[in-house]
């Protein structure tokens, strides 16, 4: 069986096999926080997830693909019906792929390999199962990464204020907007930001910009209105912002 109902009990770590896969329409779902003995391939061709993981957070829209190592703490959240779709490896037989949490672009190819493996019965001989496998990490190996993870502050005056900005989604202030509300200085602020996540405050407050708006894309909302909820002055505006970050139009990038 390699299908399985959103509310049934599944545990990789207990089934033995080269690759364990499984697919599942999710809808709206919260992992909780978790990790595997195993690595993981977590794709889904519809619907956009969000990773939490200790210091980082990251968004999974389709045509993206991401890598956990074994043993990583995170949970995932999905929104509207995803086609949810995730390949399990024992850490021994995947040492040539990023000791990281990766994102990868998906190719058809890849798409393809990881929608047919998904729906392996867990029982598949290891001898059938060989041949995709050494094609699933060689394509891997080549697929391009891309950056949708943003790091997160850990300093306590910055955790009230991070809860909310997650649980509402709302654009981060300016620098001095966000001074007032922390009760902090521009000074002081700016010096958390840059050690505890390599970025100054703008630059972290655009790239949350990035990921909030390849979330509500993916999602389903329109150019217009995600432009309209990022505060930018013209949807032009916004198309141009998205490209420069990701090298391609919003239409172009979920292609």
């Amino acid at each position: 069986m390699a299908f399985i109902l959103p509310e049934q009990q599944f545990n990789p770590d207990q089934l033995d096999n080269l690759v364990i896969g499984i697919a599942a329409d999710m809808g709206e779902h919260d992992s909780g926080v978790h990790h595997h003995r195993k690595a993981q391939l977590l794709y889904a061709p519809t619907g956009v997830m969000r990773f939490t993981l200790a210091d980082t957070q990251m968004v999974l829209p389709p045509t993206r693909a991401a890598w956990l190592p074994a043993g990583v703490k995170h949970s995932v959240t999905m929104r509207n019906v995803v086609a949810y779709r995730s390949l399990y490896f024992e850490p021994e037989t995947v040492t040539s792929l990023p000791d990281k949490v990766t994102i990868f672009h998906v190719n058809p190819l890849l798409k393809a390999l990881i929608d047919t493996m998904s729906f392996w019965p867990w029982d598949k001989p290891r001898s059938t199962q060989h041949n995709a496998f050494l094609l699933l990490c060689e394509e891997l190996g080549h697929a391009a990464e891309e950056n949708l993870a943003l790091p997160l502050p850990q300093d306590k005056r910055l955790k009230n204020w991070l809860a909310q900005l997650q649980q509402h989604q709302k654009l981060p202030a300016n620098l001095k907007d966000m001074a007032v509300e922390i009760g902090a200085s521009e000074r002081t602020i700016s010096r958390i930001f840059s050690a505890q996540t390599g970025m100054a405050y703008q630059a972290w407050r655009q790239q949350w910009r990035l990921l909030s708006a390849i979330e509500q894309l993916a999602a389903g909302a329109s150019v217009a209105q995600v432009g309209f909820n990022l505060q930018f002055s013209s949807d032009s505006a916004f198309i141009s912002f998205f490209k420069q970050y990701t090298g391609t139009t919003p239409a172009q990038y979920f292609k």
